[in-house]
């Protein structure tokens, strides 16, 4: 049940991380009357028929610039993970970096025969 319930919402944060830009426009779309009559940039500029459009690309470029953001601290964080400060004593053995000699025989494939094969006939 819980394993479910685990896997439910997982697979639902995973969706909503790569669904932003939905979600988005849909807000802008549900609101999209306030957004014209408030918050558009353009709002006294009715002849350019932006109805809020500019503040739907300023909203999706946002979130981009968010998405940017996180994945260049991820990098970062992975980096930093992959140098550590502690010293490691690394001691290699001689006996298994030695070369081993490998002996050139050269291996003789079977000889094919050059006719064209074909299938017995029936009468």
């Amino acid at each position: 049940m819980w394993q479910r319930i685990t896997a439910y919402l997982l697979m639902f944060t995973l969706f909503s991380a790569n669904l932003s830009r939905l979600f988005i426009y849909a807000g802008f779309e549900l609101n999209k009357k306030y957004i014209a009559e408030n918050l558009c940039v353009n709002r006294d500029k009715p002849w350019l028929h932006c109805n809020g459009k500019c503040y739907f690309m300023k909203k999706i470029k946002q979130a981009e610039d968010n998405k940017n953001a996180q994945e260049r601290q991820n990098q970062k964080n992975l980096f930093q993970e992959a140098f550590c400060n502690v010293p490691v004593k690394i001691k290699f053995h001689t006996t298994l970096l030695a070369v081993i000699p490998i002996p050139n025989n050269r291996i003789k494939l079977p000889v094919q025969s050059r006719s064209i094969f074909q299938p017995p006939r029936l009468s």
